[in-house]
């Protein structure tokens, strides 16, 4: 059967629409790059960058991410603050999503809404409800003060991916267990993990980036000695004009990409094991 006229005019339109937002969305990440190696202080393309001259490009942008004290203690605190509410927020939320995934619990929609509300709720809204609530009880600019709310910002993603992970588990498997004489514990971390593992590794690398991203919340509820990689690139933007912040965007979006990609690939790996995957 062959395309009409008029399915072809359609099909190629469609192309064209989704390439045009495909560029919208990549041109801002893809600009940054070739400007983080710029041998001069500009956060243009200079005349030399535009001619390909190999003086007009340099890697002393990274040099000076990698040596100036004030960005490798924000890099710290990151390396500090991301993990540890990654953690949190893997741990609370696949004990949520699991929760929540049993018919007999009352209000699961209403337990589910409040839970990714933080993913709803404008972030400036969060972060002011945060400070007040931390200012009473002595957790604002405190190290848990900042892990405690980036965990409760990452905690939507993991319910998110691993109830969605849930929705192919055969729950007759928890079942035969429990004949077999296995306890809920050996139950779940012998049966029903590993099945639902590439839901949770997928939500703590979605739960880190926001973690490792956020800049708002930590303005908040941090102080100056929680001040986090995006912190330090806000502050740059705002007191100094450093091209160094291309530097730290570009090494950020390479993290990006590598974690986007491992959640593809565990992505794949859950549609294998659910069946739903001819490969």
């Amino acid at each position: 059967m062959y395309a009409t006229p008029g399915q072809v005019l359609w099909h190629n339109t469609f192309k064209f629409i989704c390439g045009a937002i495909f560029f919208f969305l990549i041109a801002p990440i893809i600009t940054i790059i070739p400007l983080s190696f710029n041998a001069e202080n500009f956060f243009t393309f200079t005349p030399a960058m535009l001619s390909f001259d190999p003086e007009g490009y340099s890697l002393k942008h990274y040099r000076d991410f990698f040596t100036n004290p004030d960005w490798q203690q924000a890099l710290k605190n990151s390396v500090q603050i991301a993990p540890a509410a990654t953690i949190i927020s893997v741990s609370l939320g696949t004990l949520a999503a699991i929760g929540l995934s049993q018919p007999h619990v009352p209000f699961r929609r209403a337990i589910m809404a409040i839970l990714i509300s933080p993913m709803i709720v404008p972030l400036i809204i969060s972060a002011a409800g945060m400070y007040f609530f931390y200012s009473r009880i002595g957790l604002q600019g405190t190290y848990i003060g900042v892990v405690l709310a980036h965990a409760a910002l990452g905690i939507p993603f993991v319910i998110i991916t691993v109830t969605a992970t849930l929705v192919g588990f055969d729950k007759s498997l928890t079942r035969a267990a429990a004949n077999m004489g296995a306890d809920p514990v050996t139950t779940f971390f012998k049966v029903q993990m590993p099945l639902i593992l590439p839901g949770v590794i997928s939500g703590g690398l979605f739960a880190f980036i926001t973690s490792f991203d956020e800049v708002v919340v930590v303005l908040f509820v941090g102080s100056a000695g929680q001040k986090t990689l995006p912190w330090q690139m806000f502050t740059g933007l705002r007191e100094q004009i450093s091209p160094t912040i291309l530097a730290v965007a570009t090494i950020l979006v390479v993290i990006s990409i590598m974690l986007l990609t491992v959640v593809e690939l565990l992505r794949r790996r859950s549609e294998r094991l659910r069946g739903l995957s001819p490969g």
